[in-house]
């Protein structure tokens, strides 16, 4: 009998504690993923909260120039590869990471960090960096409302794009050969 109401009590609390759990696709900024498949068959793949502008000034205001950001909302912006990679020279093993950026108004820089699990500000990882990457920056075709991060395949590589309001930051990985 007594295993039973510890059985029925630790079902209970189970339950309670998924039913509290946030669904976090009711979010604001709800959850989105970019994928992309390299030539060797491996894959990359970014897990990311994704903000809407709301009619806010976005870059140099809402995501101050100059500084550290996220890059998304919510937890941190998670980046696996599979595979050993090549991001704008810079060179990335197979494993999972947290990736933040530094937007400027013409030029960004992508963070590649070896902490995980974080919320994401504020950003105090520097010790444990992997890798910091020039992005090319470009004027999207028309404004978007919904932060996106996509994975662009091109032959043997992927663009890395992140694009909100008026601006895209973009950087090119492939496999390491």
């Amino acid at each position: 009998m007594r295993k039973q109401i510890v059985f029925l009590t630790s079902l209970l609390l189970t339950f309670a504690a998924l039913a509290s759990a946030q669904d976090k696709s009711s979010r604001p900024s709800p959850p989105a993923q970019a994928q992309c498949k390299l030539a060797d068959g491996k894959s990359v793949t970014i897990d990311y909260s994704s903000p809407r502008a709301k009619g806010r000034k976005v870059f140099g205001d809402l995501v101050p120039y100059g500084q550290v950001w996220r890059t998304g909302a919510n937890e941190a912006t998670t980046f696996v590869t599979e595979t050993n990679l090549t991001i704008g020279g810079k060179a990335v093993p197979a494993g999972n990471y947290t990736i933040f950026t530094v937007p400027n108004a013409d030029k960004w820089t992508l963070i590649v960090n070896k902490k995980t699990g974080e919320w994401g500000i504020p950003y105090k990882y520097e010790s444990d960096e992997l890798a910091r990457v020039d992005m090319k920056v470009s004027a999207t075709s028309s404004p978007l409302e919904n932060f996106t991060i996509d994975l662009k395949p091109s032959g043997e590589k992927c663009t890395l794009a992140i694009s909100w309001e008026k601006t895209q930051a973009s950087v090119t990985m492939a496999a390491k050969k």
